[in-house]
């Protein structure tokens, strides 16, 4: 598992300000989209499949919080076309899954990708690899569900971002590189 960025201690205050604005219900997040749709975490994913709207790509870990999702989301989180399963440990991001994420997104049907260790971070590689109008939506603890609109500036703002962490930019740029 080779891990291209890691979250340096000085950006986590940065990464809390949600990349869009904050849902509570599902339902009125999607009236907001109409773009492939990319969920990011586990109760994310069950909120969308309880609205009857399965993501196009869904990044799971078996966690909320750090601690583990009830069996009910677990099992509710199914039906999906392909699966992937990928190492990603905190605070970080690997090339497995940016890989996976590429070949998500790029792939006909919908695939739920299966984290060992922590997705946290995806929803910022998700934004680049996602064609624009996509919607990128992920917790933010105890407040809800943000929707990110793929724009060109959000992009801006991401590749910032990620800039800031540690590691081999260049070949994440080159795993990200719009297509």
């Amino acid at each position: 598992m080779d891990v291209l960025l890691e979250l340096p201690e000085s950006l986590r205050g940065e990464l809390k300000d949600p990349l869009g604005p904050i849902f509570t219900e599902a339902d009125t997040l999607l009236s907001e989209s109409d773009g492939p749709v990319i969920a990011v975490g586990d109760i994310v994913t069950y909120h969308l499949l309880q609205a009857d709207a399965r993501p196009d790509v869904a990044l799971i870990d078996g966690k909320t919080k750090r601690e583990r999702v009830e069996r009910e989301v677990l099992e509710a989180i199914d039906g999906f076309d392909h699966r992937i399963e990928v190492e990603n440990p905190p605070a970080t991001l690997t090339e497995g899954l940016l890989l996976a994420l590429r070949e998500a997104v790029a792939r006909k049907g919908t695939t739920v990708i299966e984290v060992i260790g922590e997705e946290d971070l995806a929803a910022l590689p998700a934004v680049l690899v996602a064609p624009l109008g996509a919607s990128i939506v992920y917790g933010q603890p105890d407040e809800g569900m943000v929707h990110a609109l793929v724009t060109a500036e959000r992009r801006e703002r991401v590749r910032f971002l990620l800039g800031e962490m540690v590691g081999d930019h260049d070949r994440v740029a080159d795993l990200l590189a719009e297509r």
